[in-house]
């Protein structure tokens, strides 16, 4: 591995990608963007890299788009989900886009760090909540709805409406803090808010807080 590039959009995260691709490939230059558009722009003016960690909700679009056609453009570039998103709305249609891993980034950097490296083995990157994940869906049919949040972003929001920081919320539920401000930003985006005040608000309305 000599080059990846790392699309995600949360400053946070992105610097702890990075440091967990530099860990699992010693030597590797990390090109990270932050928008499908400087992700485009990225592919265009440089060669194909041999690693791409994508995030799924960008600020404009969504990851699983990028990675088809990375996948159309470029087959030899090993494609992989780094994502909050734990569920089959998100987890199959990048699969089915090219995704040739996927990884939760609650995990924490040395879990996807010992992930990363399993690919040199041949061994597919998948976060073990994600592989669960895919042999029960083999095992019984899909569920038809699912609730507007997530259960771990239900409980992200039911700690942070009670005022907790982001350190405090990561330690109860024992993740990353990097990974904090990618959930918040998505139930922000989910309850179309703005503000920890209105996030609170919406919580108690829902019968959470």
């Amino acid at each position: 591995m000599q080059t990846c590039l790392l699309l995600e959009d949360v400053p946070e995260a992105s610097e702890w990608l990075t440091r967990a691709a530099r860990a699992s490939f010693p030597g590797i230059v990390v090109a990270a963007v932050a928008s499908l558009a400087e992700a485009r722009t990225w592919i265009a003016r440089h060669p194909a890299p041999d690693l791409a960690l994508v995030d799924l909700g960008l600020p404009d679009g969504n990851g699983a788009d990028f990675i088809a056609e990375l996948n159309y453009r470029a087959p030899q570039t090993i494609c992989v989900v780094a994502s909050i998103f734990d569920d089959d709305q998100h987890i199959f249609p990048a699969l089915r886009a090219g995704a040739q891993g996927y990884l939760l980034k609650d995990q924490g950097q040395e879990a996807i760090t010992e992930l990363l490296q399993g690919i040199i083995a041949g061994r597919p990157p998948l976060s073990p909540a994600v592989a669960r994940k895919m042999l029960s869906h083999f095992r019984v049919a899909p569920e038809l709805t699912s609730p507007m949040l997530t259960e771990r972003e239900t409980e992200v929001l039911r700690l942070i409406a009670r005022g907790l920081t982001s350190a405090e919320v990561a330690r109860i539920l024992k993740i990353s803090v990097n990974t904090v401000p990618s959930y918040v930003k998505e139930i922000y985006r989910k309850l179309n808010v703005s503000s920890r005040a209105e996030a609170a608000l919406t919580a108690r309305n829902l019968g959470l807080a």
